[in-house]
């Protein structure tokens, strides 16, 4: 399976449904992850998946208002988009 890391303004569409689709009530204490990226950073996020990829979403103080706004968005419009910009790849050490 495929690892990605997503900065929170790189979301698409789709990893935002997913998301809301996952944290329906936003995501808490429990949900969040860490772990060093390549650079040696300590990063935090919460993951999603689809069939084939792991997506590692960092956490940010705008991620739950994103999530928020995606989801009224999502009402008024059906646009996907197949392409995100990889921030990180990761290893499972």
């Amino acid at each position: 399976m495929k690892r990605v890391i997503v900065d929170y303004a790189k979301l698409t569409t789709n990893i935002l449904d997913l998301l809301v689709e996952r944290y329906p009530d936003g995501y808490d204490h429990s949900d969040i992850i860490s772990f060093k990226n390549s650079k040696g950073e300590t990063v935090k996020a919460v993951e999603v998946n689809t069939e084939d990829t792991l997506f590692l979403v960092k956490i940010s103080s705008q991620l739950q208002q994103t999530m928020e706004d995606h989801e009224t968005d999502d009402e008024d419009s059906n646009d996907t988009f197949d392409e995100i910009e990889i921030t990180d790849d990761f290893d499972n050490e």
